[in-house]
């Protein structure tokens, strides 16, 4: 990765919490420890960021109303291929006619590239899936009400009349912070309330995330695991993670990540 890029990482990582340890920067870089210190080293020489035991924070920390999921920019670069064959795996779910919600987050933005030749109804919280269906397929476009996250592109709100409960489809496509006995995780109040919503508008909930989301944990349970029919997972998942999707009873899909995945560019919102 360039260290351009890397630094646009830094500087939205200190944005999404109060100090952006190095090992979290080395885990959404894929650097070395050794090049996350001299990156935050040179970002503080510029002003950009103040540098921390350990890692680094906000020169000018975000103010009240910010969320605490990370920045959409930051997490699309993570896994990008376990993504992409996540995706495309579960859009076979899909078919013209259908009405599905697609809830906010990067696996589920993948699935736009493999459903832009449908016909579908489409509500969805996410605000970069909502402006690439509109420019680039024929589906009819559904938003919620509430405020949007410009770093997360998630659009949220606090209270129930947000629209969400006129709409019901057939299906609904969600992402997740972390994967447990315990259940289905995120990692902030107010989007687990708004995907807690969206949930009870469809049939069935198909839940897309990645096979290093089942070593995720988080303090917020959004639902308990056995609430979700389908999990669409990468083939890097464990054999202790199939059993305990097995035990409770949800069907497994296993996606093979291929040569495709890892060097096709992801779709533009721009």
């Amino acid at each position: 990765m360039h260290e351009r890029e890397r630094h646009r990482i830094i500087l939205a990582a200190v944005q999404e919490r109060p100090v952006a340890t190095v090992p979290d920067i080395v885990e959404l870089t894929g650097a070395s420890e050794a090049t996350i210190r001299r990156d935050i080293a040179a970002l503080a020489l510029q002003g950009r960021v103040r540098k921390v035991r350990g890692g680094a924070e906000a020169v000018h920390p975000p103010q009240f109303g910010t969320l605490s999921a990370r920045p959409f920019r930051v997490d699309e670069t993570v896994r990008t291929a376990e993504k992409r064959a996540v995706a495309r795996e579960a859009a076979k779910y899909c078919a013209d006619g259908d009405a599905v919600i697609i809830n906010a987050g990067t696996t589920t933005f993948q699935m736009v590239h493999h459903v832009a030749h449908l016909r579908m109804q489409v509500l969805t919280n996410s605000f970069p899936i909502a402006e690439y269906l509109v420019k680039h397929s024929k589906c009819s476009v559904i938003l919620p009400a509430g405020a949007v996250y410009r770093e997360q592109g998630v659009i949220v709100s606090p209270f129930d009349n947000d629209g969400i409960a006129h709409f019901y489809g057939r299906r609904m496509f969600m992402s997740a912070r972390g994967v447990s006995k315990a259940g289905i995780m995120e990692q902030d109040s107010l989007i687990s309330q708004s995907e807690q919503r969206l949930m009870r508008q469809a049939d069935e909930t198909i839940l897309l995330v990645d096979s290093s989301k089942f070593e995720n944990r988080s303090s917020l349970i959004l639902c308990p695991l056995d609430r979700v029919s389908v999990i669409v997972t990468d083939d890097g998942v464990t054999d202790e993670a199939r059993r305990m999707v097995e035990a409770a009873g949800v069907t497994l899909v296993v996606a093979e990540v291929t040569a495709a995945d890892r060097h096709r560019e992801s779709p533009s919102v721009a």
